[in-house]
C-alpha cells in the first residue's frame, strides 16, 4: 500500500489516501506519459542523447582511429562499446536535473493536491527516462553501422548489450535523482555529477588499451564499473559471448540499487 497526500482547498486539514500497488504502477505510468509528452513538445531535451552519440563516434573515430588500431575499420568494434556506455550514462544525469528543476517550479507542490500516490512522480520520471536511453543506444549502434561496424556476435548479442547498457543507466539515474531531491538546484546537480562522471568515462577502456597507460592509472581504470561494463558490451557484440564483466556490471546495477533507492525514496518522501 502507498499513501498519497491529498490537501483540500480552503481547509487546514490534510487527507491521507491509501493507494494500491496497482493504483500506484498506474499514476506511476501516467507520470511518465507526462514526461514523454513534454519532450514531444520540447523535443530540444533530447539533444544530447541525438547528438552526441553522433558527434562523438565521428570525432574520436577519426581522431584516435589511425593511431590506436591501424585504421577506422579495425577502431569500429573497440569505440562503439565505448561511445555507447559513455552516452548512456551521460544521459542518465538528465533525470536529476529535470527532477530538481520540477520540484523548482513547483510541480511536485501541484502533485500534493491529487490522489495519487505520492511515489507516482519520481517513479514516473525515472520509466520516462528509459526512452533516452533507447534513442541513444539505437543511434550508437547505427552511426557504428553506417561508419562499417558490423557485429561478430549477430543481432541477438547486440539486443542483449543494448539491454544491459539500458538497466545499467536506469539503475546509475537512481543516484543523480537522489542528488536532484537534496541538490539546491538543477545547475548543482549538473555540475556535480559531471565531477563524478567525467573521470569515469574518460578514465576507462573506452578510447585506449588499458596496457598504453601509466601503471599507476591502469589500476583505478581497472576498478571502474564503466570499464566493466564497456568489456562486456565488446564481448557480446564482437564475440557474442558472456564473461565476467557482464555478471559484474549486473552486480554493480544491482549494488546501486540497494543503496540509492532506499535513500532516494526517503528523501523524496520528506520533501513529497
Amino acid at each position: 500500500m502507498a499513501t498519497s497526500t491529498m490537501i483540500i482547498p480552503g481547509e487546514k486539514r490534510v487527507v491521507k489516501n491509501h493507494t494500491s500497488l496497482k493504483q500506484t504502477i498506474q499514476n506511476s505510468l501516467t507520470m511518465a506519459g507526462r514526461g514523454l509528452i513534454k519532450v514531444r513538445r520540447n523535443p530540444e531535451q533530447l539533444f544530447d542523447v541525438i547528438i552526441q552519440p553522433i558527434l562523438f563516434t565521428l570525432m574520436f573515430t577519426y581522431l584516435f582511429g589511425g593511431a590506436i588500431a591501424g585504421n577506422v575499420a579495425n577502431y569500429l568494434p573497440i569505440i562503439i562499446p565505448g561511445i555507447l556506455a559513455q552516452t548512456i550514462v551521460t544521459a542518465s544525469v538528465v533525470t536529476g536535473t529535470q527532477l530538481r528543476e520540477d520540484m523548482d517550479k513547483g510541480v511536485f507542490d501541484r502533485f500534493k493536491s491529487l490522489p495519487i500516490a505520492r511515489i507516482a512522480p519520481l517513479a514516473g520520471a525515472l520509466i520516462a527516462d528509459i526512452v533516452r536511453y533507447v534513442i541513444a543506444t539505437g543511434l550508437t549502434f547505427c552511426m557504428g553501422y553506417i561508419m562499417g561496424f558490423r557485429p561478430e556476435g549477430g543481432i541477438l548479442s547486440i539486443l542483449a548489450a543494448s539491454l544491459l547498457v539500458i538497466a545499467f543507466a536506469w539503475c546509475l539515474s537512481w543516484i543523480f535523482a537522489f542528488f536532484g531531491v537534496i541538490a539546491r538546484s538543477a545547475s548543482s546537480v549538473q555540475g556535480f555529477s559531471m565531477i563524478i562522471l567525467f573521470p569515469l568515462s574518460f578514465l576507462s577502456n573506452a578510447f585506449v588499451p588499458v596496457n598504453t597507460l601509466p601503471e599507476w592509472l591502469q589500476w583505478f581504470v581497472n576498478v571502474n564499473p564503466i570499464s566493466h561494463l564497456i568489456t562486456a558490451i565488446r564481448d557480446l557484440v564482437n564475440n557474442g559471448t558472456i564473461g565476467v564483466d557482464f555478471w559484474l556490471s549486473i552486480v554493480g546495477g544491482l549494488v546501486i540499487l540497494a543503496i540509492f533507492v532506499p535513500l532516494t525514496v526517503r528523501a523524496y518522501m520528506r520533501k513529497a
